[in-house]
């Protein structure tokens, strides 16, 4: 699917649940969208989360 498709929906999708609740209920559907577009980008290969894993085993405890 397009990147202006998958685009178009979520606005789409954001929009009625703006107009059918309150904002932070827009805003919590926004997060499980980003984090579920975020899951599949790990899915398909196209994030690699090794190198923040690494980057967050070096740094020392604060």
């Amino acid at each position: 699917m397009q990147p202006t498709v998958v685009g178009l929906f979520t606005g789409l999708l954001l929009g009625l649940t703006l107009v059918l609740t309150d904002f932070g209920d827009m805003l919590i559907v926004a997060l499980f969208g980003a984090g579920g577009y975020l899951v599949m980008k790990v899915v398909e290969g196209e994030l690699d989360l090794s190198d923040v894993m690494e980057r967050a085993r070096r740094q020392p405890p604060r």
